[in-house]
């Protein structure tokens, strides 16, 4: 099978690319578009190749942008709304959470709003609390909202693709961080979005390391540590959050007996909470050998000083000492 090397940012506009020649209903609405300062690499020329009127760049208006593409995906269209920083993005919630998540639940699913809000997330760079909020953990919160975050190469692709062809209304979360990876990607297969699930990254024994998005990169960075000191770790990279399938991480767990989750957004509220949760109901209270441990972001806004975001943000050696200090308690 031939294959094609990728990034993360080329995968996302690979995806666009065979959205916009094979589903003449589907047109892509945000503010940035045309500029790579807004959206890096992944929709590069995309207005020049398919046309402004499939590649809308609007006014600064989050909210409007996106109520008009909720509107559209209710006529049969299959939007796209491009947020380029997620924390923007809050302007536009009542089109997201109360309309395009209620629509199908409220009209006895007469209604099918298949709209896909692509959210990034940007952090770094000393932007501050205003510019670098990762608030998956609030969207996997509500009903009728599916919730997507990619990791590999792969997925930045195949999971925009199952996104945009699914029926129901998606927030699909990339994050600047994972926009280095590379990777081949063979020919486009399209996936059923309602039938994927966490998917085992590494195969170990020792202990059990739970992750999405940038988090699953730093799990798999210290996965590589690890063993480098005979520690060996099982990594899942949950993918979906919302609805979330807690089976395949319940077995590795029943396997290791150890769970570390380790979370891009705040620890308090988090979603590193609800894995934990789903893992301790549903196992007996002497399958673990040790408490589970969450490594998230601590409870205070994204510093500006470089100095403070090097302690803020969890790194690779964050996730290998609570590794470590899981094993040894």
């Amino acid at each position: 099978m031939k294959t094609q090397k990728h990034n993360y940012g080329t995968a996302i506009l690979a995806a666009f690319e065979y959205l916009l020649e094979n589903y003449p209903e589907v047109f892509v609405i945000g503010q940035g578009l045309w500029s790579p300062w807004y959206v890096g690499n992944s929709m590069t020329d995309l207005d020049k190749k398919f046309g402004i009127e499939r590649v809308i760049d609007t006014p600064v208006s989050e909210s409007a942008c996106t109520g008009a593409a909720v509107g559209a995906s209710l006529a049969g269209m299959k939007p796209i709304v491009v947020h380029p920083r997620m924390d923007f993005m809050l302007y536009a919630m009542d089109a997201v959470v109360n309309q395009a998540a209620k629509w199908s639940h409220m009209l006895g699913g007469q209604a099918h709003p298949g709209v896909t809000i692509r959210s990034i997330i940007n952090r770094g760079g000393e932007q501050g609390a205003q510019h670098s909020q990762a608030l998956h953990a609030w969207f996997a919160h509500v009903p009728g909202l599916r919730v997507v975050m990619p990791t590999t190469v792969a997925d930045a692709r195949d999971l925009l693709i199952a996104s945009v062809l699914c029926n129901d209304p998606v927030m699909y979360i990339d994050d600047r961080w994972l926009y280095d990876q590379e990777d081949e990607l063979p020919p486009v297969v399209e996936l059923d979005l309602a039938t994927q699930r966490p998917e085992i990254s590494v195969v170990g024994s020792d202990v059990t390391i739970v992750a999405s998005g940038h988090a699953s990169l730093l799990a798999r960075e210290a996965e590589k540590l690890l063993k480098c000191e005979n520690i060996s770790a099982e990594v899942i990279d949950v993918r979906v959050l919302n609805p979330f399938h807690s089976e395949e991480i319940i077995e590795s767990v029943k396997k290791t007996k150890n769970l570390l989750v380790v979370d891009s957004g705040w620890i308090s509220g988090g979603f590193s909470a609800e894995v934990i949760a789903k893992v301790v109901e549903q196992l007996p209270v002497d399958c673990l050998s040790n408490p589970p441990v969450r490594v998230a972001l601590p409870d205070a806004p994204a510093p500006t000083s470089r100095v403070l975001e090097k302690a803020y943000y969890t790194s690779t050696d964050d996730v290998v000492k609570a590794v470590k200090k899981i094993l040894n308690s």
